[in-house]
């Protein structure tokens, strides 16, 4: 099925500029290359991102990003935008959720791009989050280079740490990835009584 002309255009950015003013990306009469002026079509912002449309459609519906329209529907999304989205794709490759990159980016301005002293709150409003991520990786890699209670009974560690696989009497899955700090010494024998929490 063909899809219609204005979501063709509005895609790749090919639509005519009658009713957004300068084609995006462009100037008229100017050639001197991209400024910080410019609107983008959500192809532009695509193709310079390296996300797509679909993905910035959705980051668009929470709230993340934000367009204007033109008369004839079609988004223009300023240059800044693209620095909002790089921040975004950094922000869930350290483990944090959508809903906190929305949070720490409400506190940019909607219609202008945003100082570099603004962008430092931002981050600020990040350290302690991405300090608590770094030391959970850490405890991860620790854990990993030994035994790991998923009873697979592989290592000399498992000797000591899971014993018969004792683990598995606390449940299924990797019992002290999941619960417990292997360098505490072994799974409590089952006559023993067990902690509770994580």
């Amino acid at each position: 099925m063909t899809a219609p002309a204005s979501a063709r255009g509005e895609a790749t950015g090919a639509s005519g500029s009658s009713s957004g003013g300068t084609s995006a990306g462009t100037s008229a009469g100017a050639s001197a290359g991209p400024s910080r002026h410019d609107l983008l079509t959500i192809g532009q912002l695509s193709e310079r991102s390296g996300l797509a449309t679909s993905a910035l459609r959705y980051y668009e519906k929470l709230d993340l990003i934000h367009a204007t329209r033109t008369t004839g529907g079609q988004r223009r999304y300023t240059r800044a935008t693209l620095r909002r989205v790089a921040f975004i794709r950094a922000a869930q490759r350290v483990g944090l959720s959508l809903d906190e990159a929305r949070v720490a980016l409400d506190r940019l301005p909607e219609h202008r791009a945003p100082t570099g002293a603004e962008w430092d709150g931002v981050a600020r409003s990040w350290q302690s989050r991405i300090d608590e991520q770094i030391a959970e990786l850490e405890r991860l890699k620790a854990k990993l280079t030994g035994c790991i209670g998923c009873g697979c009974l592989s290592l000399s560690r498992c000797t000591l740490y899971n014993a018969a696989d004792r683990a598995a009497a606390a449940g299924p899955g990797a019992r002290y990835l999941l619960t417990r700090d292997p360098a505490t010494g072994p799974e409590p024998a089952p006559d023993e009584p067990r902690p509770t929490g994580r």
